[in-house]
């Protein structure tokens, strides 16, 4: 029994030692060379539908902490990059029905266009999506409320694939100056 307590050890150090000698960073530490510290978001309101430019807007405030490590500034010239978010698209598909033929599960689809002054004054843009499933009552509306929180997971996904983009940026920006 202690001999495989010891191989256990013995492999969690390998492993510890194999990443941090191999050069492992988190992204944020790649999008925080482009980024900075201090990020200023801002959301185009689609006037046909205000009331999912304001979930986008939570979505994006909440990735940028989580994802990116930085701080919300409300202010352009407190921050060290900014973010202009407009909508493409959101849509919701049915992929699952029930034996009688009703919908019982959706597709949630956010598309973001998202154009951002890093904070060396570069500016770039990328196009985002992000998909959250999620199922209803067999035949039933979605509610508004599971409308809000699909439109708000799947916006929080299409975050989380800009900061991969940004996080290869930064890391390639960082391969530059070694």
């Amino acid at each position: 029994m202690n001999v495989i307590r010891i191989g256990k050890i013995l492999i969690v150090l390998i492993l510890f030692i194999f990443f941090a000698g191999c050069g492992y960073k988190p992204s944020s530490q790649y999008s925080k060379r482009i980024l900075g510290n201090k990020i200023y978001a801002e959301v185009f309101i689609d006037v046909h539908n205000p009331e999912n430019s304001v979930l986008i807007k939570d979505a994006i405030n909440e990735a940028i902490v989580a994802k990116f490590k930085s701080k919300i500034v409300d202010k352009k010239d407190e921050a060290n990059s900014e973010f202009f978010v407009k909508f493409n698209s959101i849509s919701f598909t049915p992929t699952a029905y029930n034996p009688n033929g009703y919908v019982v599960a959706y597709r949630a689809t956010v598309s973001l266009n998202i154009i951002y002054i890093d904070k060396f004054g570069k500016k770039g843009s990328f196009n985002v999506s992000g998909i959250y499933d999620f199922s209803i009552e067999a035949n039933s509306v979605i509610s508004d409320t599971k409308r809000f929180n699909a439109i708000k997971f799947a916006s929080y996904k299409a975050i989380g694939e800009f900061v991969s983009k940004v996080a290869i940026k930064g890391m390639l920006n960082g391969n530059k100056n070694k």
